[in-house]
């Protein structure tokens, strides 16, 4: 073994997860080291090249607050920018961009090698060091030797990975990378309970086998809004989106081949996400559907790659090119990098402290795909949160934890170390309670203030915040004391909207909370001298006018439902001799040990009858430790 230099923090992959875990504890001034099976996959996109979307755009904005860098490179990649759900109320907007996958993958690499604090390695580490129930190091396949003092693990799905096309089936990683394959069995010497999780991805086709003229076109949004709330420099749409649609011709060719798909014929063992199914799947579970949709986007500017978001797959090659050939505008497709299904191996979450440090082992931490979650969004922000955790256990400071009522990072981390993970996870608006009050828009004025007190977020981004925040109580103030006086030209608006007219004066504040009143139809009497401010502060005075009581009602909700979460439990809790608690609930309980009571009420197989018991035991040991105070 060759020992080359000891770091107080090792970060095991570069990915989404490693790639946010590596700069927020170097960039916190601990000694880190990277480790990568290749640098060629450093920020890689080994399915969609995309960042955001329903809930994700939400991860990404609040990382940005943090003082994150996927929303940086999301911003500066990007090929076509959409927001979703506009249709829809504004806890549920959310960003996504279609991002160039080389672009991306060339700036996180720049941003790692830039980092004074940072060392990247290209090797595989093929075990953990562990004494007295203390991280001590790591050792890598060629032979390194690097004590450390914390690690974290970042593995996504190269860890024990196989790829499956049909019966075609090989021990690899995403894109033909060597899988990690010796790393396993080391942690479950450790005593890490390792589970089997599996994903997919579709093929990508050649663009001009493709007949753009019978698709529907897909365009990015005119006005676009950066995943960066300090970004000045416009953005720009350089690239468009289509879609196409299956068809009973294209399901029909499935069912005739689900005995050749490993899927369904039990070659695979890992257990797949349920909400991004395979097109096998699909057509399965949905017999009655005349018709599934797909998406076809770039990969890139200097690419002809297209990927078709919406058909993952494991089945044969013979049998993708006659599946997706059966598709309107895809008859002539040609496939560059067929559609695999990919199993790996991953920890169970639930063995995780909210720091996403493990329970049994010190200074051994976890993010990504190896908790069990999906998706880009999803590692990333872990990866901050673990790294975060890993370098203020060496630096001695207190452990950063996000609450479910502060950020949607909390409710993503909660859910997996509480509620734990059965198929691979996926963040979703509809898993916020708190969603009105944990929006987008609002991700600056939520968290900038917690980044900065970190000491991740740079001074001048802050300053930004801080004017930003100042323009906006600013706004607020002014529309709150301006008189919209009646008139022929405000009532005429208004009965254009559907609204009753002004019989006399009334608050801007009153007006813009009518249902059918937007910010600009009142633009002309709030602001009659043209002193408009940015888009940004008119969508949240907007917001916060008009859903004034909504978000008063969720505040208060949200802030009863924390004092639960306040509310301690001791660490050395032996829940099997409190008595009236039912045994399920005992060993629940015992496993997962929740650090709150909120926590506790959150866990499956624990019920209302369960809580009232530990309600009862605790106010019993408060009155305990009462007594024994008075006593001295």
């Amino acid at each position: 073994m060759f020992e080359y230099k000891s770091y107080d923090v090792a970060v095991i992959g570069a990915g989404h997860a490693g790639i946010e875990a590596a700069l927020a504890a170097a960039r916190l001034g601990c000694r880190t080291a990277v480790f990568t099976l290749t640098l060629d996959a450093i920020g890689n996109m080994p399915c969609n090249p995309s960042i955001g979307g329903t809930g994700k755009g939400h991860l990404v904005m609040e990382l940005d607050a943090l003082g994150g860098e996927m929303g940086k490179a999301a911003d500066a990649t990007m090929l076509q920018s959409r927001m979703l759900n506009l249709a829809k109320g504004p806890a549920v907007h959310s960003l996504r961009v279609q991002s160039d996958r080389r672009a991306y993958h060339r700036y996180m690499k720049s941003v790692l090698e830039a980092e004074p604090n940072l060392d990247i390695f290209q090797d595989e580490v093929t075990g953990i060091k562990v004494e007295n129930g203390e991280v001590r190091g790591v050792v890598t396949s060629l032979g390194g030797d690097f004590p450390c003092r914390t690690a974290v693990i970042c593995t996504g799905t190269y860890l024990g990975g196989k790829i499956f096309v049909g019966d075609a089936v090989r021990h690899s990683g995403p894109d033909g990378v060597c899988p990690a394959d010796r790393l396993t069995q080391n942690l479950v010497d450790l005593g890490l309970p390792i589970r089997r999780f599996k994903t997919g991805t579709p093929a990508r086709v050649h663009s001009r086998s493709i007949d753009y003229s019978v698709l529907e076109r897909q365009d990015g949004d005119e006005d676009i809004v950066p995943f960066c709330f300090d970004r000045t420099e416009p953005l720009e749409n350089t690239r468009c989106c289509w879609i196409a649609y299956t068809n009973e011709e294209t399901h029909e060719v499935i069912r005739r081949n689900l005995s050749r798909s490993p899927l369904y014929g039990g070659a695979i063992v890992g257990i797949g996400p349920r909400y991004c199914p395979s097109i096998e799947d699909k057509v399965v579970r949905f017999p009655d559907k005349k018709r599934h949709q797909l998406f076809i986007e770039p990969c890139g500017a200097n690419t002809q790659e297209m990927y078709l978001q919406g058909m993952s797959s494991s089945l044969p090659l013979d049998v993708q090119y006659e599946m997706y050939r059966t598709i309107k505008g895809l008859e002539n497709v040609e496939i560059m990098r067929p559609a695999y299904a990919i199993e790996y191996d991953c920890c169970d979450p639930t063995e995780l402290y909210a720091t996403l440090q493990s329970k049994r082992i010190k200074g051994l931490f976890g993010a990504g795909q190896f908790n069990g979650t999906s998706g880009y969004e999803e590692a990333a922000v872990q990866g901050f949160v673990a790294g975060v955790n890993a370098a203020h256990l060496v630096l001695g400071r207190e452990p950063f934890v996000l609450t479910r009522k502060e950020a949607y990072i909390g409710t993503l981390i909660d859910d997996l170390v509480t509620k734990g993970v059965n198929d691979p996870y996926r963040m979703m608006t509809s898993r916020c309670e708190y969603r009105l009050i944990l929006r987008q828009d609002n991700a600056d004025e939520r968290l900038c203030e917690k980044g900065h007190q970190l000491g991740l977020l740079p001074d001048e981004k802050y300053a930004v915040f801080l004017r930003n925040h100042e323009e906006l109580d600013k706004e607020l103030d002014h529309i709150r004391h301006t008189v919209i006086h009646a008139s022929d030209e405000i009532n005429s608006i208004l009965e254009n909207l559907g609204e009753s007219p002004l019989a006399g004066g009334a608050s801007a504040e009153a007006v813009l909370k009518r249902p059918n009143v937007r910010y600009r139809d009142l633009l002309p009497f709030i602001h009659p001298q043209g002193d408009i401010p940015s888009a940004k502060v008119q969508q949240k005075a907007e917001i916060e006018i008009k859903y004034e009581g909504y978000l008063k009602r969720q505040a208060a909700l949200a802030e009863k439902l924390g004092r639960e979460d306040s509310l301690a439990l001791p660490e050395d809790i032996d829940y099997k001799q409190i008595r009236g608690l039912r045994l399920e609930a005992a060993d629940k309980l015992n496993r997962i040990r929740p650090s709150s009571f909120g926590q506790a009420a959150r866990i499956s197989g624990v019920n209302p009858a369960d809580l009232q018991v530990l309600s009862v035991w605790l106010a019993k040991k408060r009155r305990e430790n009462r007594g024994r105070v008075d006593d001295q």
